[in-house]
């Protein structure tokens, strides 16, 4: 019998994270305005799979959130909760793929947020955003300056989440006003029989997987327990609030991009800009593009650093844990942050964003590596919603909330988390090489699951070998 793999002891973390810097961690990391233009191109049917996600996907992870982290506090979130129901092996995929989903995801934010970037400084600039060349430079900065921001530490980190949560709330208010005026002076590019879903175009749904990995941020602060001033009396009410006001922030904004133009028009990297350039003009109100974008920049920054801080955590944990190497693991002696993690985490995405032009259009290698970071981020949710399950008929658990409540979601969870992996592998219409889409999201998804395998399998080995007098004392060992 294999002895269980030691977990190191985790060096102090400073608990910096307040409840209202929760609420905004959790408005910035849940409602990324990136993404709504990939989902608005699908159309008038998104809106409709919005309040289905909203309902099957997004309330039963708050539960979920809610209830594993007042069971299980502490640093590694979803990590910790597949280790503790299911064990060491299922803790660590769901680990690995929480974290790699992330490497993956950074790089289309950080794309964006170029894309939305170049209406900062006009025509002339804006002409670049097709350009892989200026985009990739661009983008591999954004990225070392994240890094050397939460190095530095979330006492600083957090000022740029909670900015990027105020850009992102004033910049959905004003797209919404914008509509407003809209609608009311121009009319609308959205009708009434346009609600009434084309279920014979089955690329539709192809959106459906997006939607719900754009609901993905509520188990964000779990994943930085150990950085939480109390977290059992903040965390429940910073996920309500939070949750709610991302919800709102994202159907409203999705309405008003079809609002503004037909969904042909929406460009995957840009079409939050192209709709505020096409309402401003309407309504007079040109002037306020550059400002608009700048916002929009803002809140995108937000959003990447929220998710390179949090996400960075995990291979922190798991080097303590010794799966993968111990360095992964150390802290920095001065500003107290898994330093060598984030380095790892910047580099991976630096390499991906180098990679993923190859062969198809800046458009469409943003699109790959969404979908793959959905299929990546729903296979931890997925080990989310059985934890949940196992906890609440478990014998001798001690429940927050009413079992038969905590069953209910836990079950529209995981059928809304199966549905949403399946149609990940559909190429949205803004495909063109569908070919080239698949085989590199199946070679993706091998290469992920394999060098999980084998970081595992190590882990394993190496502790078969180990001497018993290298076993730490004191230290607690996996279950």
């Amino acid at each position: 019998m294999a002895r269980p793999i030691a977990l190191g002891k985790k060096p102090g973390l400073d608990r910096v994270l307040g409840r209202r810097d929760l609420v905004l961690l959790f408005v910035v990391a849940v409602a990324n305005l990136n993404l709504i233009p990939a989902i608005s191109a699908s159309g008038p049917v998104t809106l409709w799979l919005w309040l289905l996600a909203l309902s099957c996907f997004f309330w039963p992870q708050g539960a979920a959130v809610t209830e594993l982290a007042q069971k299980w506090p502490g640093e590694g979130g979803i990590y910790l909760w597949a280790k503790r129901s299911f064990g060491e092996e299922h803790g660590f995929l769901a680990g690995w793929c929480y974290w790699l989903s992330n490497v993956v995801y950074l790089p289309t934010v950080v794309l964006s947020c170029v894309g939305v970037g170049v209406y900062v400084f006009g025509p002339t600039i804006q002409k670049l955003a097709d350009s892989q060349a200026f985009t990739g430079i661009s983008a591999l900065l954004i990225i070392l300056f994240l890094l050397a921001l939460n190095v530095r530490g979330l006492s600083l980190g957090k000022w740029i989440s909670n900015l990027g949560a105020l850009g992102t709330i004033g910049g959905a208010a004003m797209i919404c006003l914008l509509a407003v005026l809209t609608l009311r002076h121009h009319g609308s590019a959205l009708h009434l029989t346009d609600l009434h879903p084309d279920f014979h175009d089955w690329r539709l749904f192809a959106a459906f997987g997006t939607i719900c990995y754009s609901l993905i941020g509520l188990d964000l602060a779990s994943v930085m327990g150990d950085e939480i001033r109390d977290p059992k009396r903040n965390l429940p009410i910073s996920i309500l609030v939070g949750g709610v006001i991302a919800g709102l922030i994202y159907f409203g904004t999705t309405l008003s991009m079809l609002i503004a133009m037909p969904q042909k028009e929406i460009g995957v990297l840009s079409g939050i800009l192209q709709a505020i350039n096409i309402m401003t003009t309407r309504t007079g109100l040109i002037g306020v593009v550059a400002p608009l974008a700048l916002l929009e920049c803002i809140a995108i920054l937000g959003t990447a650093s929220a998710w390179f801080s949090g996400a960075a955590r995990l291979p922190f944990v798991a080097g303590v844990d010794r799966y993968l190497p111990p360095i992964i693991g150390r802290v920095h002696p001065r500003y107290h942050t898994p330093y060598v993690s984030l380095i790892l985490f910047a580099i991976l995405s630096s390499l991906l964003i180098a990679t993923s032009f190859l062969g198809v259009s800046v458009g469409e290698a943003y699109l790959t590596m969404l979908d793959l970071a959905v299929i990546l981020q729903l296979v931890p949710s997925t080990y989310m919603f059985l934890a949940l399950l196992k906890h609440t008929w478990g014998k001798n658990s001690q429940l927050n909330a009413n079992k038969y409540y905590l069953t209910a979601n836990a079950s529209a969870g995981l059928a809304a988390t199966g549905v949403g992996l399946v149609v990940a592998f559909i190429p949205s219409r803004q495909v063109n090489s569908i070919w080239i889409f698949e085989a590199k999201l199946i070679a993706a998804c091998l290469i992920v699951f394999g060098a999980a395998l084998f970081f595992y399998q190590r882990a394993l080995r190496k502790a078969r070998t180990s001497p018993a007098d290298e076993l730490v004392p004191g230290v607690e060992y996996g279950a």
